[in-house]
């Protein structure tokens, strides 16, 4: 939306601005069109190979899965929740919400994915209701939840970001959800999932996970294009206490998803290739890559612990030469080229 001299405003700037020519933020237009050619279908996955694997685990590994895909069920609902609530109604660039509208339809995928995968996984119907109360009755995870719920209350009562503290608060919930929540609680559960996979267990799980990881990234990707753009426009948005406040949540992040693991993994050794402290260590290198990616200092300083992580891009791309997987795209008409940084 303009105002009364025809200058158009800022990104954060109040109002509801409908003009895509000439196009403030091409970049934002790109993204849009990179998800629509990277659309997948749930139907697309095939979880029948999984059930075999499934009667042949370990009751600790049973207990890891399970609670896995409790977490799911919950997870990217309570994303779409807060791009509803609270991103959407900020971010004024139509092609940014063009952007935001593909990734609610994403968002909408993904939670018919782990639907789909709850009815598989348990076919026992208490055990499914279970499941989807998860952040009801297993404190891990209830934990997590409410540290999701926190930042999305933290806007409830701003309809116009017009202070500068409007806009900071604006800036910690997309960074939460973008660092915290899809950058680190999705990429740990991540993790167990390609743990798995790399033992040549639930590939089918692992199969539907290469398109949700995809999307994830994509999202994440977004959401700090978003921050660049705002800290070339509003370059006083960050200061000191932002960057305190940021490094303080990626903390408490980790906590949260730490205590997940200890749920997961149990005490003592944890399980073959996969535990708690294991997990801490590849928790805080994914923050110190958050962070970094947001121009602050690392907290942590700790490498990579999962070789199978590393090797994840990889998988994708050469999955493609034996089938359409996640790291590729449907419906693409013309020349095919593999550049694009997976």
């Amino acid at each position: 939306m303009s105002d009364r001299n025809g200058k158009r405003g800022m990104l954060l700037d109040p109002g509801m601005d409908l003009t895509l020519r000439p196009m403030r933020y091409p970049d934002f237009y790109e993204r849009y069109r990179a998800a629509i050619r990277n659309t997948w279908t749930v139907e697309e996955v095939d979880l029948a190979s999984d059930l075999a694997d499934l009667a042949r685990l370990t009751p600790a590994e049973l207990h890891l899965v399970n609670r896995l895909v409790a977490f799911f069920a919950t997870g990217d609902s309570i994303v779409a929740n807060n791009l509803v609530l609270n991103l959407y109604k900020h971010v004024n660039a139509p092609e940014a919400r063009l952007y935001l509208s593909r990734q609610l339809f994403e968002e909408a995928v993904h939670v018919q994915f782990y639907l789909t995968l709850l009815d598989t996984y348990l076919p026992d119907q208490d055990e499914r209701v279970k499941a989807f109360a998860a952040i009801e009755h297993i404190p891990s995870i209830r934990a997590k939840a409410e540290f999701c719920f926190r930042w999305i209350d933290s806007l409830a009562s701003l309809d116009e970001l017009r202070t500068a503290a409007d806009r900071r608060a604006f800036l910690l919930n997309l960074i939460c959800f973008a660092a915290c929540i899809e950058g680190l609680f999705f990429y740990g559960a991540f993790a167990y999932v390609y743990w798995l996979r790399s033992r040549g267990l639930l590939n089918g799980l692992a199969s539907g996970t290469n398109w949700v990881f995809r999307d994830e990234s994509m999202h994440m990707e977004f959401a700090f294009s978003v921050v660049d753009t705002v800290r070339a426009e509003e370059p006083e948005l960050f200061d000191a206490a932002m960057t305190e406040q940021v490094t303080t949540m990626l903390e408490e992040a980790v906590q949260a998803e730490l205590d997940f693991a200890r749920d997961l993994c149990g005490d003592g050794g944890g399980l073959p290739g996969m535990n708690a402290d294991d997990m801490r260590d590849y928790l805080e290198y994914v923050a110190d890559q958050r962070l970094a990616r947001l121009g602050l200092p690392v907290r942590y300083g700790t490498p990579n612990p999962f070789a199978f992580m590393e090797l994840q891009d990889v998988q994708e791309l050469s999955n493609f030469f034996e089938r359409r997987v996640s790291a590729y795209q449907i419906g693409v008409e013309g020349a095919v080229t593999l550049d694009e940084a997976f």
